[in-house]
């Protein structure tokens, strides 16, 4: 899949200096990238973020993390928001204190398949060596 569009430009000079021909050749290249990629970047760099701060939250649920700490207060806060959706779905299984949050997997799943959704839209009409 190429991303970025490339324009090479080539401009050849010849002079003649007494018996001997010069040449010379200049190259100059650009690179162009479409507003369609830079949006797809946009949205899977959100939804990366997004997916990232829910398995921090699932790996700290899972190993029991102290509330109390900050880290994991900021972490489950920010979490928290997009975890809410989906819990209540199934059950959360639990052995002391960890838990193995299962609407934390489905809310990486769901995010993911929203952010391939939209990342698709934005490139539906354009060629597809293009995008």
């Amino acid at each position: 899949m190429q991303e970025d569009q490339q324009t090479t430009e080539v401009r050849e000079t010849a002079t003649q200096a007494g018996d001997t021909s010069v040449q010379r050749q200049t190259v100059r290249q650009t690179t162009q990238i479409s507003g369609a990629v830079v949006a797809q970047r946009v949205v899977w760099f959100i939804v990366g973020v997004i997916v990232v701060l829910i398995g921090l939250r699932f790996v700290l649920l899972l190993l029991g993390a102290n509330n109390a700490a900050g880290f994991t207060d900021f972490v489950y806060s920010l979490s928290g928001a997009f975890v809410s959706p989906f819990i209540g779905i199934f059950g959360e299984p639990s052995y002391g204190k960890s838990v193995f949050e299962i609407s934390s997997l489905l809310a990486i799943v769901v995010y993911l398949l929203i952010g391939w959704g939209i990342a698709k839209l934005l490139t539906i009409n354009r060629p597809s060596q293009e995008v």
